[in-house]
């Protein structure tokens, strides 16, 4: 009898020994909720003629224990950060100014970190004129691989936005130069796509510059895609 319960107790311990230990998860990212892609905030409380304490909300996210709240003023790349352990933060904003944010997800048990998408908005001020908004890209997404059509094309395509609604033109750069300065086209605002010949095992850069009516601009950034 004791020679089995002494066996029952070694492949115990010798199961226990065997089991791996949980790797821990990566955070996720989470969707981002105020300010909304694309708009004014009128929401923010103002501290004097020239800033507004304005409150970033997103949604939680799981294996997330704090969360990194980003902003950039677009126009002089100032960049402003703050912690948070809940799904909210409140950063003082220059009015009337155009911002970007993202929310970084952490956890201490990796050293993985993940973004949310970049939205952008307007911090509500005196301005009564605004410039658009950078354009986002639809297709191809960002260090993506792709593949070219029968014609050796690839479409690059895109969105873009402007309070005012008096987007007249945008410009398309595009190059084998991580700094693309060959502008191949200039498109009226209806058209937000255009293909271009591309060659195989290539890597390839692109931006947009979205003009509105009074000659304000933004700038895309640069993406990258590779063919296949």
């Amino acid at each position: 009898m004791m020679r089995f319960l002494f066996l029952g107790i070694c492949m115990m311990m010798a199961f226990t020994g065997c089991k791996k230990k949980r790797t821990p998860s990566p955070p996720e990212a989470v969707q981002l909720v105020f300010p909304e892609q694309n708009s004014e905030c009128t929401t923010g409380l103002s501290l004097g003629q020239e800033t507004s304490q304005v409150e970033f909300r997103w949604s939680t996210a799981d294996n997330t224990e704090t969360y990194e709240l980003r902003v950039t003023n677009t126009s002089t790349g100032t960049v402003q950060t703050i912690a948070s352990s809940s799904n909210s933060a409140k950063l003082p904003l220059a009015k009337g100014e155009q911002f970007s944010w993202l929310v970084r997800s952490k956890n201490n048990q990796v050293d993985q970190t993940v973004s949310s998408e970049v939205w952008n908005f307007y911090n509500s001020g005196s301005r009564t004129t605004f410039a658009p908004f950078p354009a986002t890209n639809v297709s191809p997404a960002s260090s993506e691989n792709v593949f070219k059509d029968i014609n050796n094309e690839v479409t690059l395509s895109w969105t873009a936005s402007d309070l005012d609604n008096d987007i007249v033109s945008y410009e398309v750069y595009f190059s084998v130069e991580a700094i693309p300065v060959d502008l191949i086209r200039t498109l009226q605002p209806t058209v937000n796509s255009i293909k271009v010949s591309v060659t195989a095992d290539t890597v390839y850069y692109w931006s947009i510059i979205v003009i509105d009516a009074e000659g304000n601009k933004s700038n895309s950034g640069i993406y990258n895609f590779r063919v296949l």
